[in-house]
């Protein structure tokens, strides 16, 4: 399918492209500095490392790799800071709410695929009161993006060909899994992405730098249909 072209359904990784996540992961990171005496990180130094997942955050914040004796105890602590406020200041990118709305109202269906665990992912979604017609998350499936598997499940689950879905997302994983999967795959410059990350040179068809911007052209494609 083009990427110019309505598509009949829509998948978004959740974190850095649907909702805004960042703030309350900053929170648990930092609390967990905190926890081992060290002081705050800058907020923009632990959002470019949110889409790596909680090993990423807790390397960023004590500089431990995963093969130190306290790496597992650590993730733990920073996981459970993160679950007492998981929705306390995450939000919906702005105009994507409205977007899914006009969707909805259009008789369209959307979704979300994402790495989280549904530990974190239901209670988030949930508090912002957001519906998808499905979510496959992190522990749903013996494989996680950017095995094509999740994307695919989710798209059997919507009733549509992967050919007529778009997938969204900030990470090059997303990519690939959307290209695996047969799917039109859209990356978004607004997510979290590392400084030396290359987001240009992503196997992506097309990229957008706001979510307003992909917010506008769904709803475009959506007028003119």
């Amino acid at each position: 399918m083009s990427s110019t072209a309505l598509p009949k359904g829509v998948l978004f990784d959740l974190d850095g492209t649907l909702i805004d996540t960042a703030p309350d992961l900053a929170e648990a990171t930092n609390r967990l500095r905190e926890h081992y005496g060290l002081k705050r990180l800058p907020y923009d130094v632990i959002r470019a490392q949110v889409s790596n997942g909680g090993n990423a955050l807790v390397t960023l914040a004590l500089e431990w790799s995963t093969d130190h004796p306290q790496h597992a105890e650590a993730r733990d602590f920073l996981l459970e800071r993160y679950a007492e406020a998981v929705a306390e200041k995450s939000e919906v990118f702005p105009g994507l709410e409205r977007l899914l709305d006009q969707w909805e109202s259009a008789g369209h269906v959307w979704g979300i695929v994402t790495n989280k665990p549904r530990r974190y992912a239901e209670p988030l979604i949930a508090a912002l009161r957001l519906k998808p017609g499905v979510m496959f998350c992190a522990d749903d499936l013996p494989v996680k993006k950017p095995d094509p598997a999740p994307l695919l499940a989710a798209a059997r689950h919507l009733g549509i060909d992967p050919d007529d879905c778009w997938y969204v997302g900030d990470h090059r994983r997303d990519m690939e899994a959307a290209n695996h999967a047969g799917m039109t795959a859209i990356a978004v410059r607004y997510g979290y992405i590392a400084q030396d990350d290359d987001i240009d040179a992503w196997p992506a068809a097309r990229w957008f730098d706001t979510p307003a911007s992909l917010a506008d052209t769904l709803s475009t494609l959506l007028e003119a249909r």
